[in-house]
């Protein structure tokens, strides 16, 4: 990954220059934040805060204005210096988003030092705790503005309601999909039969 040999990082671990991490049985072996360090790339005191707002479309727009307006308050209220507003209309299933994406990286190369969202479900519907155990790896702090805590069992409910909501819509668009489609066919069989 760093273009190095074997002998050459070998070298490198005896002299202290970049030290290797030991297994269970005694083999050299590097993380990947060592990686970054190497490469220059960890979050430095001076790296970005971040705001991110999403909603999944445009019918929902009014409410990312919502997002928007009550992080700004927010961030006004604690005097917080903002380097980049993130604002994104796409699904939270989908984890193709352009600007999610990009967000990531950039945690990954460690140049974000807080994000800032209003709900953990703007980030993701699924697998939150992963996201920001990823944060954590990569020295970025998340800060959730309305982090309600909920217990476990409300959490879970929670968690299936949301998911019951989610695959309803779809369940949903897809009927009215096949409904445009059997609707063209009938149209279809109509006009060519005259």
């Amino acid at each position: 990954m760093i273009g190095r040999t074997v002998n050459n990082l070998q070298r490198w671990d005896c002299k202290g220059i970049l030290k290797a991490h030991r297994s269970p049985t005694n083999r050299r072996y590097y993380t990947h934040d060592q990686d970054l360090a190497y490469r220059g790339l960890l979050v430095k005191a001076s790296g970005k805060v971040i705001v991110y707002a999403q909603i999944s479309g445009v019918g929902q727009k009014p409410d990312l204005a919502n997002q928007v307006s009550a992080l700004r308050d927010y961030c006004a209220r604690r005097d917080e210096q903002l380097d980049e507003w993130i604002e994104e209309i796409s699904s939270r299933l989908n984890y193709q988003r352009k600007h999610f994406n990009r967000l990531m990286e950039q945690i990954e190369l460690g140049q974000v030092r807080r994000l800032i969202i209003a709900h953990k479900e703007r980030l993701v519907w699924f697998g939150f705790e992963w996201f920001a155990a990823f944060c954590r790896r990569h020295g970025t702090d998340l800060l959730i503005v309305n982090g309600d805590k909920l217990s476990p069992e409300q959490e879970l409910m929670h968690d299936l309601l949301s998911s019951v909501h989610v695959f309803s819509a779809w369940l949903y668009g897809l009927c009215a999909y096949k409904k445009v489609l059997r609707d063209a066919a009938v149209h279809k069989d109509q006009t060519s039969g005259a």
